[in-house]
């Protein structure tokens, strides 16, 4: 029998503490709705063949909620960080993985807060109503990895035209999208007094540049997460589609990376309520030498330890949104955010996995599948190692380490 809430409220839940927030009682409601259509057998399937939740992100779009941070303007549902993180955390505590269309979210912001208005008329309507998808963004490339201000792709202005040429590598989505955000350099490394000088920020349309100076490679990896090689040669993008001004591309990445960490984060969340859930119904079910094996102290703790750091992370990711929906600075917030949150949904992946034996290796009772998502995030899209040194530069006012 579960424990009494010592508040006297009777038995204590696993309903995560956001959801009592009636602003976002909706949109759970609405999301976990449209997700019941997409069983966990869906996105098994989808995961054994490694192919792309096509429907899934379709019905999405059909509903709005990829269009949730688009200003009502341009067609959009014009909500905040914090609306948006809440869709994100429900894909994945349903059984989804929002990884497939989360780049949307983030990405678009880019256009939004940097782009023209002749930009932003032409495309952001299109998106919201699903006629483009703009889930890719091209910053990483082999040689510079998280050095973000030692990419070499370079894009020379020639008239009315920039062409490109590089490299870029771990590039998602690319296959499943209209539009991609591109970072390149249009001044030499050598010739700026800053390293963060000189990058560029570009609105590629994929529809037309591969084959036609953009190659694309699928890299198979450990999980289903679409992701590419790309090899531009002589790329020619047209000037219209700068995004900003020349040179000051890094700063305008940098504005979008508080809000990618946030929405990861609240992913990581999700998935952490579905390990805890999962293991807990498991482990009140499972009998072993004529007792449920979630009578054991030996199963109970590190279930509970996990639940717990679920809600502290759940808790620094509604930090983190808030203060970016008022437009404060939110660096150190968002990181430790998706740090915590990346290492507690490991911890109850972790105990899901552990206490459901075999079984958890079971494709049919999708842990595994699970397990392997949520490792992904504290590798990427920022590592946990760069996020401890970020808080111990920029908030202790230690020495920079690299």
């Amino acid at each position: 029998m579960a424990a009494p809430d010592p508040q006297g409220g009777g038995v204590r839940g696993l309903t995560p503490v956001a959801s009592f927030d009636e602003r976002h009682a909706e949109i759970r409601e609405g999301v976990r709705a449209l997700c019941a259509e997409f069983p966990a057998a869906y996105f098994r399937g989808v995961d054994e063949r490694r192919g792309y939740p096509e429907e899934f992100v379709a019905a999405l779009t059909r509903a709005g909620w990829l269009a949730a941070l688009v200003p009502q303007e341009y067609g959009g549902s014009g909500l905040g960080l914090s609306e948006a993180s809440v869709i994100m955390e429900e894909i994945n505590r349903c059984g989804g993985n929002a990884g497939a269309c989360h780049g949307q979210m983030y990405n678009m912001g880019t256009l939004l807060r940097h782009g023209s208005q002749a930009q932003k008329r032409e495309y952001l309507p299109r998106i919201a109503r699903g006629e483009l998808r703009l889930q890719s963004m091209g910053v990483t490339e082999p040689t510079a990895g998280t050095d973000t201000t030692s990419i070499s792709t370079f894009a020379e202005r020639k008239g009315e035209r920039y062409v490109v040429n590089g490299q870029k590598v771990w590039i998602s989505r690319v296959q499943h999208s209209d539009l991609m955000i591109l970072l390149a350099r249009t001044t030499p490394l050598a010739q700026v007094k800053r390293k963060s000088e000189g990058l560029s920020i570009f609105l590629v349309d994929l529809r037309s540049a591969v084959g036609h100076g953009l190659e694309v490679k699928p890299i198979a990896n450990m999980v289903n997460h679409e992701t590419n090689e790309l090899f531009f040669s002589n790329l020619e993008i047209p000037a219209a589609n700068l995004i900003g001004e020349e040179g000051q591309g890094f700063r305008y990445i940098l504005d979008g990376l508080n809000a990618e960490r946030a929405l990861i984060a609240a992913e990581c969340i999700g998935d952490g309520y579905w390990f805890v859930d999962k293991v807990t119904k498991y482990a009140k079910e499972r009998i072993v030498f004529g007792r449920p094996i979630g009578q054991n102290q030996g199963v109970q703790f590190p279930i509970a330890e996990a639940y717990i750091a679920v809600e502290a992370a759940n808790l620094m990711r509604f930090r983190a949104c808030e203060l970016f929906d008022a437009g404060q600075p939110c660096g150190a917030e968002a990181n430790m955010a998706k740090h915590l949150a990346a290492r507690a949904s490991w911890q109850a992946g972790e105990a899901c996995l552990q206490f459901h034996g075999g079984y958890g290796f079971a494709a049919e009772y999708d842990v595994e599948r699970k397990f392997r998502e949520t490792r992904l995030y504290q590798v990427a899209p920022i590592s946990s190692n760069l996020i401890l040194a970020y808080i111990a530069e920029h908030v202790l006012g230690l020495p920079r380490s690299f």
